[in-house]
């Protein structure tokens, strides 16, 4: 690895190479920048804008330490623990499965359950509204309670997230000053996209429902990638964006609707 800036002046396959990695690492993003959006439409609306750039700024930072870290992310593929079971061989003759679990393979588990019990317990809490909190608890104390609990959980799948990215960067270049423009500018669209998103997503119930079906979704990937079940992430976002495509047919069809008079002039 090196940071050099002289690939990016003379050789246009480090150009193709930052603007993929840039592309990549903001698709990744959005799984992040949904899950801060949820969170953080669950505070008191002050509070909003400080905790998504926060969680955000946070986002960065732990993207940047890990850069500094690349060879230490590197081994976190090492397998650790090797429980010795495999699954039977799939299409090409590779196990469906594996117990020889890496540092980065425990982290993407513990991270994935985390996501689907976070989705889950969000989507009964949005369902059924009055399990959110005791109605006896005094108001400030439930605002300042949230507020920390919702910057500890956007830390700990900022973690989830930037482990995965840097991984994907590295993957895609040994060059660190690519990594480094990509994370930055991956960082700041979610910046820029982090207000219009949340405000979108609270403005309209049914896309939290989706959104929290996405991070449900997101969070079983997860899981499976841990496990060494490698799913292509293009069918995932595929999915997504097909289902976020049919989701806003929805919302003009049902705003069209509005727009109509309540009730039509009898007609004599």
């Amino acid at each position: 690895m090196d940071f050099d800036f002289t690939p990016l002046l003379n050789d246009p396959a480090a150009w193709a190479a930052l603007v993929s990695l840039v592309v990549m690492e903001i698709v990744l993003g959005i799984d992040n920048l949904i899950f801060i959006s949820i969170l953080t439409n669950k505070l008191p609306e002050e509070q909003r804008a400080k905790a998504r750039n926060i969680g955000i700024g946070l986002a960065l930072v732990m993207r940047l330490l890990l850069l500094f870290t690349i060879t230490w992310i590197v081994g976190l593929v090492q397998p650790v623990i090797d429980l010795g079971i495999t699954g039977p061989p799939g299409e090409h003759g590779e196990p469906t499965f594996e117990t020889s679990f890496s540092w980065r393979d425990l982290i993407l588990i513990a991270g994935g359950l985390f996501l689907v019990w976070k989705a889950t317990s969000e989507i009964h809490h949005t369902m059924d509204p009055g399990t959110d909190h005791k109605a006896d608890a005094p108001i400030a104390g439930r605002a300042a309670l949230n507020f920390g609990a919702a910057i500890f959980q956007i830390i700990i799948l900022d973690l989830v997230f930037s482990i995965d990215s840097i991984l994907t960067a590295v993957g895609m270049t040994d060059h660190l000053v690519i990594m480094f423009i990509a994370v930055i500018s991956a960082v700041t669209v979610m910046l820029l996209a982090a207000g219009p998103l949340s405000r979108f997503i609270n403005a309209n119930p049914t896309v939290v429902m989706l959104a929290l079906g996405f991070l449900l979704m997101i969070g079983m990937v997860l899981i499976a990638d841990g496990f060494g079940i490698h799913v292509p992430k293009g069918y995932i976002y595929a999915a997504m964006a097909f289902s976020a495509f049919v989701e806003f047919l929805n919302l003009v069809s049902r705003k069209r609707k509005d727009k109509k008079p309540a009730a039509e002039p009898p007609v004599h």
